[in-house]
């Protein structure tokens, strides 16, 4: 099998990296290896199939990993699969601290790849949780019921604006926290704005 194209446009990416250089640009040629389309989304290095995400490298102070988009249908016989924090639903990480035990594992990388490439090819889809599903930190729902123009302003919001709202405030362990948090926010869900917008 032949090895996919370098993307020009995803090698600032590798040139750039400080930390990790070598254990990147090995899953790099890992994810080559297995026929995907590289491109550039989100800032990282990304691997497709006919235009569906399978799998993309990113780097963090203390390891870098692959993540599947949708890691949560693979079978994981390795154990080898992380949810990067309770939030995440479908994607799902492979870390790493070195470069021998990438070379180790490629083999078992390889067949994470092909898999997730079948989960893709059999139109399998993740059963997402709805946002009404998650709870409403007390402090926002407090504040949404005394202020009508807020409550109306965050039901406009897109689902994804307010999970993030939900998340980004619920994180807070102090009651005090979640407030000054509450606060925070209000005014940017009166402009119909997320919290990344």
């Amino acid at each position: 099998m032949a090895k996919s194209a370098m993307n020009p446009k995803v090698d600032f990416f590798f040139i750039k990296a400080k930390k990790w250089q070598e254990e990147l640009e090995k899953l790099r040629m890992i994810a080559l290896d297995c026929q995907l389309t590289e491109e550039l989304k989100w800032g990282v290095p990304c691997y497709s199939m006919d235009g569906n995400n399978i799998v993309l490298i990113h780097a963090f102070k203390d390891y870098c990993a692959f993540l599947f988009f949708k890691g949560v249908l693979l079978k994981d016989d390795h154990h080898l699969q992380i949810q990067q924090t309770k939030n995440v639903q479908s994607a799902r990480q492979i870390r790493f601290t070195s470069v021998p035990e990438i070379a180790k594992l490629k083999p078992i990388l390889k067949a994470y790849i092909f898999e997730a490439m079948e989960v893709e090819k059999a139109g399998l889809k993740v059963a997402m949780k709805k946002t009404s599903e998650y709870p409403v930190p007390e402090e926002l729902q407090s504040k949404l019921n005394k202020t009508p123009a807020l409550k109306t302003a965050f039901k406009a919001l897109t689902p994804g604006r307010q999970r993030g709202y939900i998340f980004y405030i619920s994180q807070a362990k102090q009651s005090k926290t979640r407030e000054a948090r509450v606060e925070k926010c209000a005014p940017l869900i009166l402009q119909g704005k997320g919290l990344d917008d």
